[in-house]
């Protein structure tokens, strides 16, 4: 099994990311928030800590979910989902997250706040074509390959 390192900031008391279940596909993380608690009114953003800097293995990336049940119970999202730590990140892991209910929101230190998946990357070669193959769909977009 390969590891993924991660180094706690300073003053943080959270238990480090981790599966809560066997089957679980991603590490529950955590609001760090030592101050107190974040109160989100309808319709803001904001940026929350979750106290630590990540070493991912080489060709990998943390993708950054939300929560389904914050998503469904509390309309609160990651705007950017999934967002996106790369390998060579080492700063403070931050999520964003909106409200887009009608209420106001309370994030608590230690609130289960996003979900993290480990994902393999792979890096690709870039050449500028003049023209590209010919296929059915085409340059067809949005809602075309749902057609009979």
């Amino acid at each position: 099994m390969t590891a993924v390192r991660f180094s706690r900031v300073e003053g943080n008391d959270l238990p480090l990311p981790h599966y809560a279940s066997a089957g679980a596909a991603g590490m529950d993380l955590r609001a760090f928030l030592p101050d107190g608690a974040v109160t989100l009114a309808p319709g803001e953003l904001t940026l929350v800590s979750t106290g630590f800097r990540v070493e991912l293995p080489r060709g990998t990336e943390m993708q950054i979910r939300p929560r389904s049940g914050m998503a469904l119970k509390n309309r609160i999202i990651v705007p950017n989902s999934p967002g996106t730590v790369d390998e060579d990140y080492r700063g403070v892991v931050m999520v964003g997250l909106h409200n887009l209910g009608d209420a106001s929101f309370t994030i608590a230190h230690g609130d289960r706040i996003a979900q993290a998946v480990i994902a393999d990357v792979r890096r690709v070669g870039i050449e500028e074509a003049d023209a590209l193959s010919d296929t059915v769909r085409g340059a067809a977009g949005f809602g075309s390959t749902g057609r009979d």
